[in-house]
């Protein structure tokens, strides 16, 4: 994992990305990840009026997103590092989480399906690719509603860079994620925008955290 992430690796990306003039990087790591195009990307209300909500113990960003195919989803990312232990629980409770902060919203939206995004700095699964995209239905209700459970989980140490002169967008955030290649992060921090400008937020964090 990028180093610069270390130190409570939630709390710092945090702090960093929950503004609404970070939302850009935000709706580019989504984007890239869910392989989906987006038109409206906002915090959701009960962010907006607290710096590090408390009730946040772990997790990145909590947003609301509108597709181009006008789908409404919730949208969480957190990083899970250190080792398997409780693995499930720290996804399973992360979403719930996620889909349950919509009753705090008090502006009358529907309440939506819920996506959240896993970063892991260990393997979990079995298989040799680094991304799953997992859904869990319910047993649908009497009027047929089946509830989804969207998963999307990247495990950053199966990533492997096949052709080094063709880095794609999803390829690019991986390089940065896990910040091992120094050739190919100073490749990707330069040639990617919200790249280059988190990669400068994160700068900025470390060095008044020093100064302090």
């Amino acid at each position: 994992m990028n180093r610069k992430f270390i130190s409570h690796s939630n709390f710092v990306l945090r702090k960093i990305l929950n503004s609404k003039e970070n939302l850009d990087i935000i709706q580019d790591i989504i984007e890239t990840f869910l392989d989906e195009k987006i038109k409206e990307i906002k915090l959701n209300p009960y962010l907006e009026s607290k710096n590090l909500p408390s009730e946040e113990n772990f997790g990145i960003v909590d947003v609301r997103v509108k597709f181009n195919n006008n789908e409404e989803m919730n949208i969480g990312i957190q990083f899970i590092d250190g080792c398997l232990e409780n693995v499930q629980n720290k996804i399973l409770l992360y979403y719930a989480q996620i889909h349950t902060n919509q009753l705090k919203y008090n502006d009358c939206r529907k309440i939506v399906k819920t996506k959240t995004i896993n970063i892991l700095d260990f393997n979990y699964f079995g298989c040799n690719t680094y991304e799953q995209n997992l859904v869990i239905k319910s047993n649908p209700d009497e009027n047929g509603y089946s509830e989804e459970i969207g998963l999307y989980i990247l495990e950053l140490p199966k990533f492997n860079l096949i052709k080094e002169n063709k880095i794609n967008n999803k390829e690019a955030w991986m390089i940065f994620l896990c910040g091992k290649e120094v050739k190919e992060l100073n490749f990707v921090i330069n040639k990617f925008e919200k790249i280059r400008k988190l990669n400068k937020l994160l700068n900025e964090y470390w060095r008044n955290e020093t100064m302090q």
